[in-house]
């Protein structure tokens, strides 16, 4: 295996104002008088547009997304479906006001929009709108709901993904009536929890065929597996997916690309396994001529979650794998072939930018479509005309732009209004050595009018994953700490994504220990530029970013205030209780076999240790990283009687999405700081 070389030097700083970058697009019409800008508030998250999934038509000449807006004061968040043509001009809502709606998919001749919405007191199901008007129809009618969906090529059928359906929701679709106590969980399963789910049984994921005009559905796979991704071959006779198909699917992540017939008459007893890796193969995609299918391959099995994802073509008949990014050792998802075929264009995860790549289906030369200080999402390539993607820059939020003929172009503009209101603060990208001389590099944020000769409070902010990165894309909630008059540092220290396999798997079983002395270096960083004012030092995360905290306040007294959001703390405590079973066991081991190496990397075994006065937030219901492991902190804290306080977000899961809790979990996040790294006075 390659090893890291130490870079050992100076730190290095790019600068990006917020005119630096494609956020000043012209932002249409004069809406009036100019308005003197103004920090950003918590509110302001409110008044976000979240847009999403830009899917262009067939003939090129629109693009479908979606924008998601949420209302403080009914507590809730819809998604509508809006259309927008790709020459520019006014955009269209689609769908309702009323009802969320999302995935939405052109049909192949580009007449008709279909998308995913749940009826009243109902599931989620696939509904069509015909471009030109009209009112939305239910295409389908399912007990347990659709959760997915593709268009066959000639637009006669569609895959649909459907989870079995539970008994009672069957007798409630036959008008049954249905015991009011529901009845209890039977375990036989290794994995048997997930967060959003809950407990999971033996219902399973499968593939069915609808036939558009008839309605009527065949189910073209079964068996005690999970399938997924399904994609339609040039010709509509197959259906490549995604499923792990081994003998014990929950003690393993060996996904593998499977071909079935669509009109497969044993429910998929007789299926192509098309990759032979041991690894997870998974988001296939056809070549246009039907011989070739290109998906995304981690092929090195020991280093489990930290092996990089290439980019690898396998023959539609089946056969080894050709993995094309092998040399670029970088992330890679989203694949699709070009319509010509001679290229496959795929996302490419690369030193804090997500850009658009493509490379030849043989292999060669990587070529950066759409690259630089960026971060490109969701992208969708017509039959005909230009590229449409998703992309967000440090003072854009994610917008909608097409690529045609070497240039981008902006096309949405749902967050002009707000972001044409605010003084948000400049990002500069910095790298640094770590301890040990290391490279690492990472995020700066400064508060609005920043001085250089004035010394701010300081906000270390560690991301969670931790196999993920920061990257050129909006930040709200590090924006929200520079409007406070916060310099707030965001590091990618070991274990994050977008530096190379060697890079992330640096933390294999020594969590809290390299990529701690990682994000320390962050903040020793930003006071040797002059930035930080090192008597008020803040570090908080959610996730990972919650777990790096607990391991930074348990090994310095450097904070003077902290907050921990849905963290692990006594690691022992989530063996069996999370939903994480197979990451604990094969990092870890079993927790009775190597108790040694569980307890030394537990942050709760040094709690003694900590000065910090420490704010411990988390969702009642998560199941990612169960509520349990922020109570024990707390009462370790309290006990020693330490300044903690703990707040639990009743019916939340992993990630706070209520619209009142996040107001007051950023609410409170700012007035812990104010108070314990500002030195503040309540109300002041």
């Amino acid at each position: 295996m390659k090893r890291s070389i130490p870079l050992v030097g100076v730190a290095l700083a790019v600068l990006i104002t917020p005119r630096t970058l494609l956020a000043d697009s012209p932002a249409g019409p004069e809406t009036g008088a100019a308005v003197a800008p103004r920090p950003l508030t918590v509110d302001d998250y409110f008044g976000l547009r979240d847009v999403g999934d830009p899917q262009i038509s067939p003939d090129g000449r629109w693009v479908a997304y979606t924008v998601t807006t949420m209302n403080l004061e009914k507590d809730e968040s819809k998604t509508r479906i809006w259309m927008a043509p790709t020459v520019g001009g006014e955009a269209v809502a689609m769908t309702a006001e009323e009802k969320s709606a999302s995935r939405p998919r052109w049909s192949p001749d580009g007449k008709y929009l279909a998308f995913l919405a749940e009826p009243k007191d109902g599931k989620a199901q696939v509904w069509t709108l015909f471009r030109q008007g009209g009112d939305s129809q239910p295409l389908t009618d399912t007990a347990g709901g659709v959760s997915s969906y593709e268009w066959s090529p000639d637009g006669r059928r569609m895959v649909l993904v459907l989870k079995d359906p539970k008994p009672r929701d069957v007798a409630k679709k036959k008008g049954e009536e249905v015991k009011k106590t529901p009845p209890p969980w039977v375990i036989t399963r290794r994995q048997f929890k997930q967060d959003y789910v809950g407990y999971l049984d033996s219902r399973r994921t499968h593939l069915y065929v609808l036939d558009v005009d008839s309605r009527e559905m065949t189910q073209v796979t079964s068996g005690d597996y999970d399938d997924s991704q399904p994609a339609w071959s040039p010709d509509g006779r197959l259906i490549a997916f995604t499923s792990n198909r081994t003998d014990d699917p929950d003690s393993n992540y060996n996904t593998d690309v499977w071909v079935v017939a669509a009109d497969n008459p044993d429910r998929g007893q007789t299926l192509l396994r098309i990759t032979p890796n041991p690894g997870p193969d998974s988001s296939p995609t056809w070549s246009p001529d039907g011989k070739l299918i290109a998906h995304v391959s981690a092929t090195d099995t020991e280093a489990m979650l930290y092996a990089t994802n290439h980019l690898a073509v396998t023959s539609a008949e089946g056969g080894e794998i050709e993995v094309l990014t092998r040399e670029l050792d970088r992330n890679v998802f989203n694949p699709r072939f070009s319509n010509d075929g001679r290229s496959i264009f795929f996302a490419l995860e690369d030193r804090g930018e997500l850009s658009l790549a493509r490379v030849a289906p043989r292999g060669g030369a990587v070529e950066r479509v759409i690259g630089g200080p960026r971060s490109m999402g969701a992208y969708s390539i017509g039959a005909k005309g230009p590229i449409v993607a998703l992309i967000s820059e440090p003072h854009l939020p994610s917008e909608v732009f097409v690529f045609d003929d070497g240039e981008l172009r902006r096309l949405t503009h749902a967050n002009d209004a707000l972001i044409g209101q605010l003084r948000l603060g400049e990002v500069e990208y910095v790298h640094y050595p770590s301890a040990d001389g290391t490279r690492i590099e990472g995020f700066i944020v400064k508060p609005p009018g920043f001085d250089q000769s004035f010394r701010y409070p300081t906000i270390l902010r560690v991301h969670g994953g931790p196999q993920s990165q920061y990257d050129y894309s909006f930040h709200f909630e590090a924006q929200l700490f520079a409007a406070a008059g916060y310099v707030v540092t965001l590091p990618n220290p070991r274990g994050s994504t977008g530096y190379g396999q060697d890079f992330c798997r640096a933390i294999w079983q020594d969590w809290g220990g390299i990529d701690f002395e990682d994000v320390m270096a962050s903040v020793d960083d930003a006071i040797e530029r002059g930035y930080a004012d090192p008597n008020r030092l803040g570090v908080g995360g959610w996730s990972y970013g919650g777990m790096m905290t607990n391991h930074v306040i348990t090994k310095t007294d450097r904070f003077k205030g902290a907050y921990t959001g849905a963290s692990a703390t006594l690691y022992v405590v989530n063996y069996g209780h999370d939903h994480y079973q197979r990451w604990w066991v094969q990092e870890l081991g079993l927790p009775w076999r190597n108790r040694e190496l569980w307890e030394k990397l537990s942050p709760f075994n040094r709690v003694e240790m900590v000065v910090t006065p420490t704010l411990i937030l988390g969702g009642e219901q998560d199941w990612n990283v169960p509520i349990i492991n922020s109570e024990q902190l707390y009462m370790a804290l309290k006990h020693l009687g330490k300044t903690a306080e703990l707040v639990v977000y009743p019916g939340e899961y992993h990630v706070v999405g209520t619209p009142s809790y996040i107001k007051d979990l950023y609410e409170r996040y700012l007035a812990w700081f104010a108070t314990y790294v500002k030195g503040e006075s309540a109300g002041q």
